[in-house]
């Protein structure tokens, strides 16, 4: 969970990815309040949040929830002290600072919600104090790394080369979150476009760059793609629709598949396959962005970020390339003679 790589409102504990179990969760949570639900429901109606996002909020409020019943409290009547011990528990039980904070920040929405609807008078989260917590650098691989890592993939043989060759060129060409490259339908790469439209999180669109090597590991996969698609029927006709289509039940390559096959693309290359994700791709993209040049509002475009400060995590390498400019360019920062 203390993963720096983990998204601010990233799946909690109890997420399917194998994390530990939320703190104060039975084994079989009850049914979420009215409160709750009414939440949930305006999270994604009113904000566009993403499904993903309101089942991460959806598993904080239950946890949230079994601690306020062993404490005798309810979510319309629990005192500022008894959120603040609610998150001093997580503390207590080695949760990270980072996860604290993200639990916090669902509990400030949500009693805000409630104080907006007339559920409540007042909001127990004001005047609370985000956990304090240091600022993780994000992993990333060198450009030599990366550069491996694609001539790994264009060594597979067959369809599933090919496949993992274009998601691996499209993911480091364009940053694109692993959820927005697996389900990219067919017609967003129709006509050899040197621009992808990609439906982001909250369902925002962006156009991102789509680099020449990128297009032509596209080309070559659809020369064979249809040989990869099920049987005809209901599951054939789901699938067709998405570039990298699959059986599973969303029609397209899962999140899970891919990140198992570039494990394999890695241990080919004579990378560690712990240190690569789809992830520390989408970081290496960004930085090496930033380490030849390009601003950090044009990265924030182009990860969708809605927010600068997110983007800001990256700016330990617009420091480094700072620096090396004023030791070279600045006349003061001249070695002198001796």
């Amino acid at each position: 969970m203390a993963s720096p790589n983990e998204d601010p409102h990233g799946a909690p504990a109890g997420a399917p990815n194998g994390a530990p179990a939320p703190l104060h969760t039975p084994a079989r949570p009850p049914e979420f309040s009215l409160d709750a639900e009414a939440f949930l429901e305006m999270m994604v109606v009113e904000r566009g949040s993403a499904r993903l996002t309101a089942d991460a909020y959806g598993r904080d409020l239950r946890d949230y929830a079994a601690f306020l019943r062993a404490k005798g409290a309810d979510a319309r009547a629990v005192p500022r002290e008894t959120v603040r011990a609610y998150i001093a528990s997580l503390g207590v039980a080695g949760l990270s600072p980072r996860t604290q904070a993200r639990h916090l920040s669902c509990l400030r929405q949500f009693h805000g919600f409630l104080l907006a609807e007339g559920r409540r008078v007042d909001d127990p989260t004001q005047g609370l104090d985000s956990p304090r917590r240091g600022r993780p650098l994000p992993k990333v691989l060198t450009e030599a790394e990366v550069t491996a890592l694609l001539a790994a993939a264009r060594t597979r043989e067959g369809g599933k080369g090919l496949r993992g060759a274009a998601l691996l060129e499209i993911l480091y060409s364009t940053g694109l979150r692993v959820s927005e490259l697996v389900s990219l339908p067919l017609g967003a790469v129709a006509r050899d476009p040197e621009m992808l439209l990609v439906r982001g999180k909250g369902d925002k669109e962006r156009l991102v760059p789509l680099g020449t090597p990128a297009r032509d590991a596209v080309r070559a996969w659809l020369a064979v793609r249809t040989e990869s698609l099920p049987a005809k029927g209901s599951v054939r006709s789901r699938a067709d629709r998405f570039l990298f289509p699959s059986t599973a039940a969303e029609g397209h390559l899962t999140r899970d598949g891919f990140a198992k096959e570039l494990k394999d693309m890695a241990i080919r290359a004579g990378l560690d396959p712990h240190r690569v994700s789809p992830h520390v791709l989408r970081h290496s993209f960004a930085s090496h962005m930033l380490a030849h040049g390009a601003d950090l509002r044009g990265v924030q475009a182009l990860l969708g970020h809605a927010d600068i400060a997110t983007t800001q995590i990256y700016t330990h390498v617009l420091d480094e390339r700072l620096t090396s400019l004023v030791k070279s360019a600045h006349p003061l920062a001249r070695k002198s003679k001796p």
